[in-house]
């Protein structure tokens, strides 16, 4: 750990001081992972030089930052983050870097779904995991202190507890797509704060975005409402998609909870086959940034059939199902419904 460390702080000795924000200089936006990366080039456009920590089919929950990383974020003018505690090696990058980077949780304003304290989201007497307003935003039942904490976007030492949301709160929250126009909302709020000449611009294109963001929001519910209620419960591989179940009123049950850092029990493992057995799960599903052996496991002791990807914490390669956000979700929507209609 030590010797990580330095090389971090030995890397932003190499890097190049801070622009002072001239006109001619483009925004230096670092964003944590894939998904947030997009959202950030649909607002900032060519305005914005943008880095991304965690790349298509990684895996934020358990990313190991590099020194390039810390460079990087001692040169932005703004890091937008997840929060929720997703980003757990993000404290590593802001200390090594020895800059007060401004840090945006883009959860912020979201209301946070909670979990149990072995990762998991609880299920309501209707086997739905949470409940949606009448804007789509996520409300879980008995919402905990925690969870209230987190959804006014304070910051709650996200540093070095890397998968503390166990527990906590599902930070998952860009799987409901009517909280990524609240996330879109902060970046361009981040933006017009860091680069107030380009304000009227981002705030046009966060506006096109969102409409596209609506009308994306609209042909999910379609497609999930095309399901009949009794086949809408599905397997992956862990714990992604309570946002997603509690906007679009469909079932995922895991064999492993919101980090894909620890693993499932054998225990844990056999009671979800039981479940699933006794339940008639429609569907398994292996994710872009999980191993299938679990799954596949899984699949072969119920006699189902592995209904194809879902695209989790991570968008694809660009020329891949899912590389962009809208294309994530709508592949998603797609595919659960494509296997459960062949079922």
């Amino acid at each position: 750990m030590r010797s990580f460390m330095l090389a971090l702080a030995g890397s932003v000795f190499l890097a190049p001081a801070m622009h002072s924000g001239a006109a001619a200089e483009p925004l230096k936006v670092v964003a944590s992972f894939s998904i947030i990366g997009d959202l950030a080039r649909n607002v900032g456009g060519d305005r914005i030089e943008l880095t991304t920590l965690v790349g298509p089919n990684g895996d934020a929950h358990v990313y190991e930052p590099r020194p390039a990383d810390a460079a990087a974020v001692a040169r932005a003018d703004v890091v937008l983050i997840n929060g929720l505690h997703f980003e757990g090696f993000l404290s590593r990058l802001t200390e090594a870097s020895g800059k007060d980077v401004p840090v945006v949780e883009l959860t912020r304003g979201v209301t946070p779904i909670a979990m149990d304290e072995d990762g998991h989201h609880h299920e309501d007497g209707d086997g739905e995991e949470a409940k949606a307003d009448d804007h789509g935003h996520d409300h879980a039942e008995g919402e905990d202190d925690h969870a209230k904490e987190a959804a006014d976007g304070h910051d709650h030492d996200e540093a070095g507890h890397g998968h503390e949301h166990e527990g906590g709160v599902d930070p998952h929250a860009f799987q409901s797509v009517p909280n990524v126009t609240i996330y879109v909302r902060n970046i361009a709020d981040a933006f017009c704060d860091h680069d107030p000449a380009g304000c009227d611009g981002y705030r046009q294109n966060a506006a096109t975005y969102t409409a596209r963001l609506d009308a994306l929001d609209a042909e999910i519910r379609a497609i999930i409402g095309s399901i009949p209620q009794d086949k809408r419960r599905v397997i992956t591989s862990h714990d992604a998609f309570g946002y997603f179940a509690a906007t679009y009123g469909i079932t995922f049950l895991a064999p492993e909870g919101i980090s894909t850092e620890a693993e499932a029990s054998a225990t844990d493992v056999a009671a979800l086959i039981r479940q699933i057995r006794e339940d008639k799960a429609s569907a398994v599903f292996v994710e872009n940034i999980t191993n299938t052996r679990l799954i596949e496991q899984i699949a072969s002791e119920t006699k189902l059939t592995i209904g194809g990807t879902l695209y989790s914490d991570a968008l694809s390669d660009a020329d891949g199902p899912a590389g962009t956000y809208i294309d994530l979700m709508r592949h998603n929507a797609e595919t659960i419904a494509g296997a459960i209609s062949g079922s």
